[in-house]
């Protein structure tokens, strides 16, 4: 099916332009990149490639907002980290917390992932789905100033589409909780819940081959410019020659109309 009419958002750049060869290349009977329908897959991370990240995963703010029920109900919660953080709405520690994990330090890291794990201890699978869509139908971002719901990036919607259109199946493989993702993954993306396989997989950069896409944040206008935690996947992109997005350059928006 026409780019033109399923990538919108897209300005006519290179990168569109290899997305839209790749994509012509697989599909056309008797070219070398030939794959049959059946065998077509793509499969797209989400904090950060189908969503912002910043200034802390949304994924963190729901727990952050469940650490700060629990610090309600027990005040002495509130006295360390990463209760506290939680309750003052402190994203510096947090996302420093990150930014250490990035550089060796996991100390502060260790306390959150502990405080994760104990904050939904016990609740059945449907229920925490559940109030993950209740948060989200309320939540707003607090920097974007726009609700989590509408917090998708429009463009790479798009591309689900384009890539469904043209007989591929479409799956998200996150370091994000499976469960966490499954309630709002086809209210966002189109994407239905089984093809939401979460942290249940890890994938290696090195098998991505000719074929890897990588969103860049340098949009501070729009979204957010950053590269920590990319730096390795972005020194992988130029040895293999991998497609980067650049949200700055690729994107004639980065949102749907609120």
């Amino acid at each position: 099916m026409a780019a033109e009419t399923l990538l919108a958002l897209w300005n006519d750049t290179p990168t569109r332009r290899a997305i839209v060869d790749f994509v012509q290349a697989v599909t056309t009977e008797g070219s070398p990149g030939f794959v049959a329908p059946a065998e077509r897959v793509a499969v797209f991370d989400n904090d950060g490639t189908l969503w912002s990240e910043k200034p802390v995963p949304i994924q963190l703010d729901f727990t952050l907002f469940r650490m700060a029920e629990l610090a309600g109900q027990d005040p002495s919660l509130a006295e360390r980290q990463p209760y506290r953080a939680a309750v003052e709405r402190d994203f510096r520690w947090l996302d420093q917390a990150i930014v250490k994990h990035y550089h060796g330090d996991d100390a502060d890291l260790g306390l959150l992932m502990g405080a994760v794990e104990s904050a939904f201890e016990g609740m059945e699978v449907e229920a925490f789905g559940a109030e993950v869509m209740e948060w989200l139908t309320t939540a707003s971002h607090l920097v974007l100033r726009r609700p989590y719901l509408a917090c998708g990036f429009a463009p790479m919607v798009e591309l689900l589409r384009y890539l469904e259109a043209n007989g591929f199946s479409t799956y998200i493989a996150s370091g994000g909780d499976r469960d966490f993702m499954r309630p709002f993954a086809h209210r966002i993306y189109g994407i239905p819940p089984e093809r939401v396989i979460g942290s249940a997989l890890e994938l290696d950069f090195d098998d991505g081959g000719d074929d890897t896409r990588l969103v860049l944040h340098d949009d501070a206008d729009r979204e957010f410019a950053y590269t920590t935690g990319a730096e390795d996947a972005l020194d992988r992109a130029k040895t293999h020659g991998w497609t980067v997005v650049s949200m700055k350059e690729d994107w004639s928006a980065v949102f749907a109309s609120a």
